[in-house]
């Protein structure tokens, strides 16, 4: 682990997550126009870190969020509940009609050369609605929390998001937490709220009190508004496009000490070459890569932070550290879902190089 990154030994949680809670219909890979039935997947992008930490790594983790008292609402609680997270909620009556709601995404899995289709119902949704003051930060933190995080989706839900992610990390910072942020820029949700001039406003506040960065160099340029590199990539597992543009998100943000991302090339829908690339404290630590046959892509990204970070929590060198990430995000394509169903001891020995063909 890079010395300068100073994560507290112990704490009542190892992380805490703020983010929006969703639930996704998934009916695999048939078409939503004619689909007949779906099976239900518990998400968002904060929460899946905070669950695969609690799951698969045996981390003390936490959840702040909203939550809707309606059916949906309870789905989705049970499921927290069941990953091992403990929630922070703050509570929405349901009218009965129109909401507050928890937000459906509807994803499709693709097969071969057709791609996974995903679209959004996040009308009148109750994560949307939070805001500075809504969870008293002194209680939580005076307990004790390691490293908190969250991610560019939430920010980009309303105008009052962002400002509640600046004061849950100023909160965190001043108890001495590792303050983490996934970048995850969406265009669609980004035009609804402000479009990319704001995004880029309000993504730069929240990045100014991050120590780690996660997210490729699409997300850098149009999250952050860097410039794009100037040597091209030769491909999509080739780190050359991202590294090249570290100096400049450093020079802007020059507290920030990791930078990560994983690197994906789509061959079809289910077969990939996956890697993962990390920047330490001026130092670049690249992972294998292998070819993986995916069932369900989503949630890749939240497993390769999950692993990553519990790689620098426990005190794992970097280069260890990243194969963990690396590795778990590979085992989490293989299973149905968002969040893993995956083992330490699974990950390890993955990381090590067993259970498929490594090129190195």
């Amino acid at each position: 682990m890079s010395d300068s990154l100073i994560i507290p030994p112990n704490g009542a949680l190892d992380l805490l997550s703020l983010g929006a809670l969703v639930h996704r219909l998934d009916p695999g890979v048939i078409p939503f126009r004619k689909a007949a039935e779906c099976r239900i997947h518990v998400s968002g992008g904060e929460f899946n870190c905070a669950a695969n930490l609690a799951d698969c790594f045996g981390m003390a983790t936490g959840i702040a969020s909203a939550m809707v008292d309606y059916p949906v609402g309870d789905l989705i609680a049970e499921r927290v509940r069941a990953m091992g997270v403990k929630p922070f909620y703050k509570r929405f009556k349901h009218d009965g009609a129109t909401g507050p709601n928890m937000a459906t995404v509807y994803s499709d899995r693709g097969y071969g050369i057709r791609a996974p289709v995903v679209f959004y119902n996040r009308a009148n949704e109750a994560a949307a609605q939070l805001q500075p003051g809504d969870f008293d930060w002194n209680a939580i933190f005076g307990a004790g929390v390691r490293w908190f995080h969250s991610g560019g989706i939430f920010a980009a839900l309303s105008r009052t998001t962002p400002e509640l992610i600046v004061e849950g990390m100023r909160a965190a910072k001043a108890a001495g937490a590792v303050v983490s942020f996934d970048l995850n820029y969406r265009a669609k949700l980004w035009n609804i709220s402000g479009g990319h001039a704001r995004a880029v406003e309000l993504i730069r506040r929240i990045v100014e009190n991050v120590d780690v960065l996660v997210g490729n160099e699409e997300d850098l340029q149009m999250g952050l508004g860097i410039p794009g590199p100037e040597v091209a990539a030769k491909s999509k597992l080739d780190p050359s496009a991202f590294l090249g543009m570290i100096d400049r998100v450093v020079a802007r943000h020059p507290q920030i000490k990791i930078v990560a991302t994983t690197l994906r090339e789509v061959h079809s829908t289910h077969r990939h070459s996956w890697g993962a690339v990390a920047w330490v404290g001026g130092q670049t630590y690249i992972s294998p890569t292998c070819e993986l046959d995916v069932l369900d892509r989503v949630g890749g990204g939240d497993g390769f932070a999950a692993g990553f970070f519990y790689g620098l929590m426990t005190g794992e060198p970097p280069a260890e550290a990243i194969k963990l990430g690396w590795a778990h995000g590979a085992l989490l394509t293989t299973f149905p879902g968002d969040t893993t169903m995956a083992t330490l001891d699974q990950v390890r020995a993955f990381a090590k190089g067993g259970s498929a063909r490594i090129q190195r």
